[in-house]
């Protein structure tokens, strides 16, 4: 069922944001091999659950008035979550900047390395995380293959 495509209610912010990215690319990341430090994958991790949470709000809004573009960006709303897993897990596995070391693997087993969750990723991380249990299923999180489901 075709829609009116949505009001201009306020600038569109998005494209800034996407130039932002780019810009920052562009002058913040010199060539050659460099690993990314905490800051930056803390930063990273909040735009993607930034992200995820624009796509969640998408996909709410359109269920119910165009079904496979809600399955797709339903699919894109679960891929935005597994890429901030993994943001989360790189940021833990990432040196500490005090001391250059890294997590000792007995504490990364434990999938704690840092004692408890005090710092703002985990915080950011788990208030998120609470979202997605309401909204999907583990099958759903771990499908290898979430994107044109039924059409």
């Amino acid at each position: 069922m075709p829609t009116a495509p949505l009001l201009d209610l306020a600038a569109d912010f998005v494209p800034f944001a996407t130039a932002a990215l780019d810009f920052h690319r562009a002058i913040n990341l010199p060539a050659g091999p460099l690993t990314a430090n905490r800051t930056e994958l803390d930063s990273l991790h909040a735009h993607v659950i930034a992200l995820y949470g624009l796509i969640d709000a998408h996909t709410a809004r359109t269920g119910p008035v165009a079904e496979a573009e809600s399955d797709h960006l339903r699919a894109c709303r679960i891929r935005l979550w597994q890429a901030a897993e993994h943001l989360h897990a790189a940021y833990h596995a990432a040196p500490h900047p005090s001391t250059g070391r890294l997590p000792s693997q007995e504490a990364c087993r434990a999938r704690l390395p840092e004692g408890a969750p005090e710092l703002t990723v985990c915080r950011r991380h788990l208030v998120t995380a609470a979202q997605v249990r309401r909204n999907h299923t583990p099958a759903d999180l771990r499908d290898p293959f979430t994107g044109l489901i039924r059409h």
